[in-house]
């Protein structure tokens, strides 16, 4: 029923089974199938500063648009989380370092990011787990007009949560099926 803009289903009728769409075609940035057509976003920004628990609610709650939203949290290992936290580090002190030769003056979301790094580092040290985060919005609508139209709303919402998305162009069927289907899949 996430997918399936015709649909009428009972859910507790449902079998796991008989989930996902009978017939898929895919193009480049969306898929047809079955009674529609869906299209699948990537967060592939997060918010870079502190946010509320709920500042993902105009992007959940998008009025008149059929989606499914998958977020995915992947436990980095201590060796590969540290490696990221020493790359990042590195990128940012070079990157100031060729600013400050330049005569730029550093911004305080550069800042802010560097701050965020040294508590990831701090949390790791400490022994908690670094974790990284993909998400994953599938859109569907019953004709392409609707789903563009869907999208650009979709988008606009991401933007007010502060987050970047963008169509995961030519992997629209992998991507589907991490992101609209209940079963759990691994992102790779």
């Amino acid at each position: 029923q996430a997918y399936d803009p015709f649909t009428v289903v009972d859910p507790a009728s449902v079998l796991l089974g008989t989930a996902g769409p009978v017939a898929v075609d895919e193009h480049w940035d969306h898929l047809r199938h079955d009674t529609g057509y869906s299209a699948v976003l990537w967060i592939s920004e997060w918010p870079r500063i502190d946010v509320a628990p709920y500042f993902l609610h105009s992007l959940v709650f998008l009025q008149d648009v059929r989606k499914s939203i998958s977020i995915v949290a992947k436990p980095l290992g201590t060796g590969e989380a540290l490696r990221a936290i020493r790359k990042e580090k590195v990128e940012y002190l070079t990157e100031a370092q060729q600013g400050a030769r330049i005569g730029k003056i550093t911004d305080l979301s550069a800042e802010q990011e560097y701050a965020d790094v040294l508590a990831r580092e701090r949390a790791l040290v400490s022994g908690h787990v670094d974790i990284r985060f993909s998400g994953f919005i599938a859109i569907s609508a019953a004709t392409r007009d609707e789903l563009a139209s869907a999208v650009a709303a979709t988008q606009r919402a991401g933007v007010q949560c502060g987050c970047e998305t963008r169509v995961l162009h030519g992997q629209q069927a992998q991507a589907f099926t991490v992101a609209a289907l209940p079963l759990g899949r691994p992102v790779h």
